[in-house]
């Protein structure tokens, strides 16, 4: 039986993205965007917990947000309607590259090509992090896939989660992350902060130094994302967890139904397709969001009536 239009119209906002079929190109687009990330990772100033290395959703696609040269600024976006990468600098100039099957090694070749003739030359370490088996970027000819509508596929569905990932964010007043894109983990994120600070964390993610996590991971924190699976999570899937995690966190009964602990990953999982085929997705994602926050600051005896006061807000500036 055809499905009724609204379902058809509602499943084209949240998109079909099983892990087997992209996989080709999803490798390709993870060294690309880590090589846009690196150069913003060489260029913007140090924040707090590497807030100033991820990538912004955008309209369009990705971008790094304007990145100090000098007395210049420049900004490098990827384009996944028009399949382009773009960059821009502050005095006029623009640059465009195709986003079309090419070797890693090519596109970065061509970008700090692009770079230099807008003479904003960035040099970046050029081997992937968080990647089995890495291959500098220069050296890279190994992946070269890239289906447009995959990718624009991807970008769709991160442009939706950031967009109910910023609705989540309003509920808080403490300390807290912007939706941002780590392009080393190729997840979209926010995070909350307790206020206090976290025991020395132990460090030993793969294929990322010690020192670079505990900065990360200096301050307790409840953390909620999307991530397009890969490894021991074979389809997309939506995330939740809280470091340090505290006991009780992984019985804690969230919600909805479909959302379970995985233990080796050690954070709840949502299945992308649960919210994809929901009734409402805003609202099944939103739920997940906000059950695991509530299961790490209930857990974590975080001050909720601090963090989550509505003071501040306009409606009480009126009165």
């Amino acid at each position: 039986m055809k499905p009724p239009a609204e379902a058809v119209a509602r499943q084209e906002i949240w998109p079909s993205l099983p892990l087997e079929e992209w996989q080709d190109t999803y490798a390709t687009l993870h060294r690309w965007t880590q090589i846009v990330g690196k150069v913003r990772l060489a260029q913007a100033p140090m924040l707090n917990h590497w807030w100033q290395v991820p990538l912004y959703v955008t309209t369009r696609g990705l971008t790094t947000s304007p990145m100090p040269h000098g007395n210049i600024s420049f900004e490098i976006s990827f384009d996944f309607i028009d399949h382009q990468l773009r960059v821009q600098t502050s005095e006029g100039a623009q640059r465009t590259l195709a986003l079309a099957p090419r070797s890693v090694a090519d596109f970065y070749n061509e970008l700090m090509a692009t770079l230099g003739a807008l003479d904003v030359a960035v040099k970046i370490w050029t081997m992937p992090v968080e990647i089995d088996d890495p291959i500098p970027f220069e050296q890279d000819r190994k992946h070269h896939s890239y289906v447009p509508q995959q990718a624009q596929r991807c970008w769709r569905i991160l442009k939706q989660t950031e967009r109910v990932l910023q609705q989540f964010r309003c509920g808080f007043v403490g300390k807290c992350s912007p939706v941002h894109f780590f392009w080393g983990s190729f997840d979209l994120a926010v995070t909350r902060f307790s206020g206090r600070k976290a025991p020395r964390h132990p460090g030993g993610v793969p294929h990322l130094a010690d020192w670079v996590t505990r900065l990360a991971y200096s301050h307790e924190v409840s953390s909620c994302g999307f991530w397009p699976g890969g490894g021991l999570v074979l389809e997309p899937a939506f995330y939740a967890y809280a470091y340090p995690e505290p006991e009780g966190f992984k019985n804690y009964p969230v919600r909805p139904a479909s959302a379970y602990y995985s233990n080796d990953m050690r954070e709840f999982l949502l299945p992308y397709e649960a919210v994809r085929r929901a009734a409402s997705p805003d609202a099944l994602l939103l739920e997940f969001a906000q059950s695991t926050y509530e299961a790490g600051a209930e857990s974590g005896n975080w001050d909720r009536d601090a963090l989550e006061s509505g003071a501040g807000q306009i409606s009480d500036l009126r009165n």
